[in-house]
């Protein structure tokens, strides 16, 4: 086996592509938990060996071995200075979020009871209409899901109102953090391969994600 070299000099920080695999299902496996971990901090920290087996549930040498395969699946970088989480009361950060994830600067953040927490470019009767949508819509995924994910093998579990063209008018993406279910709703093309997507995830991590993956105490869970 190739042997892996850890920087310790270097900070750990999800890249775009890695907030989504991170929200995009509530299935857990040992890179999710890495993320979860990373994103739960309120500040990227150094790499640490102990930690990551920690964080992973693997042994030292195969949980750098995920860590070098997560940073070339792009979903992990490694920094010269830690970033740190933004900030401040939701309704303060999301506003300055939600509008570069999308082409039109029309997003908006709802909780799985279909009320919106937050909202950029929808009038105020449209996002609240758009919140109890996703509700619904999350309730009908969840209902088929079987057919879905097993018997068509469609791992996604985001529904979009496409054009003729097949571009997407209006769009809704699940947000899954710690126990919570949220939805990202977009309108116009999506804009995910966005720092402020990044941000997004580690505001909501920050704040509703399990902890426990951060703490000391040893992980008891099946690593495979």
């Amino acid at each position: 086996m190739q042997d892996y070299q850890l920087h310790q000099d270097t900070y750990l920080a999800p890249t775009p592509g890695g907030a989504f695999y991170c929200s995009a299902s509530p299935q857990e496996d040992p890179a999710r938990r890495l993320l979860q971990a990373l994103f739960s901090m309120p500040a990227s920290p150094r790499a640490d060996s102990s930690q990551l087996e920690h964080w992973t549930g693997k042994q030292e040498e195969d949980a750098i071995q995920l860590l070098y395969l997560m940073q070339q699946e792009t979903l992990i970088q490694g920094l010269e200075q830690p970033r740190s989480c933004p900030e401040g009361p939701l309704e303060e950060v999301l506003p300055f979020l939600l509008p570069a994830l999308s082409g039109e600067g029309k997003a908006l953040l709802a909780d799985d009871q279909g009320f919106y927490v937050a909202s950029s470019g929808f009038p105020h009767e449209s996002a609240e209409e758009l919140a109890a949508l996703s509700a619904s819509l999350g309730l009908l995924h969840e209902r088929h899901r079987r057919l879905l994910n097993n018997n068509l093998g469609y791992q996604a579990s985001a529904w979009t109102l496409g054009d003729a063209a097949g571009n997407s008018q209006v769009g809704f993406w699940p947000l899954f953090i710690g126990d919570q279910r949220f939805s990202l709703v977009i309108g116009g093309l999506p804009r995910l391969n966005q720092n402020a997507f990044t941000q997004l995830v580690w505001v909501l991590g920050s704040r509703y994600g399990d902890r426990t993956s951060a703490h000391n105490e040893p992980d008891q869970r099946d690593p495979s």
